[in-house]
C-alpha cells in the first residue's frame, strides 16, 4: 500500500506541475492579449484537471478517505512526506496563479466595457416605451 500510495503521490505532483505550467502559459496569453493561445489553454487545462481528478480518486480509494496528513505521519517515510509537502506547496501556487488569471480577465472585461460605453455614449440614455406606455 505504501509504495502504491507513493507512486500515486508522485504522479499527482507531476500532474499538478503540468497544470501550473499551463496556468502560467495562460497568464502570458492574457498579458499579450493572445486570444488564440487562450482558447488553446482551455482544453489543456481541462485535460490536466481530469488527470488530477483521476489520481485523486485513486488516492482516496487507497486511503479510504482518511486525511493525508495522518497517513503521512503513520507511514513515517521522509520521501513520501517530501512529495506531500511539495503537493501542498504547489496547490497554494496553483490557487494564486488561478486567482491572478481570473483577476486579469475581469480587468480586461471591465476595460472593454468602459471603452464600449465611451464609443456609444447614448447607449444608457436611450429611452423606450414599454407595453404600458411608460418611458424606461
Amino acid at each position: 500500500m505504501v509504495e502504491e500510495l507513493k507512486n500515486i503521490i508522485v504522479q499527482e505532483a507531476e500532474a499538478l506541475e503540468q497544470l501550473l505550467c499551463e496556468l502560467e502559459y495562460q497568464h502570458k496569453c492574457i498579458v499579450k492579449n493572445d486570444f488564440l493561445g487562450l482558447e488553446e489553454c482551455v482544453d489543456k487545462i481541462k485535460n490536466c484537471n481530469i488527470n488530477i481528478a483521476e489520481y485523486e480518486m485513486e488516492r482516496r480509494k487507497i486511503t479510504n478517505g482518511r486525511p493525508m496528513s495522518v497517513i503521512i505521519e503513520e507511514i513515517g517515510d521522509s520521501e513520501t512526506e517530501r512529495y506531500y509537502r511539495n503537493i501542498t506547496r504547489m496547490l497554494t501556487e496553483l490557487k494564486t496563479q488561478k486567482e491572478t488569471n481570473e483577476l486579469l480577465i475581469k480587468q480586461g472585461l471591465v476595460f472593454s466595457t468602459k471603452m464600449l460605453n465611451i464609443f456609444s455614449p447614448g447607449y444608457r440614455n436611450n429611452k423606450t416605451y414599454n407595453s404600458y406606455g411608460k418611458i424606461r
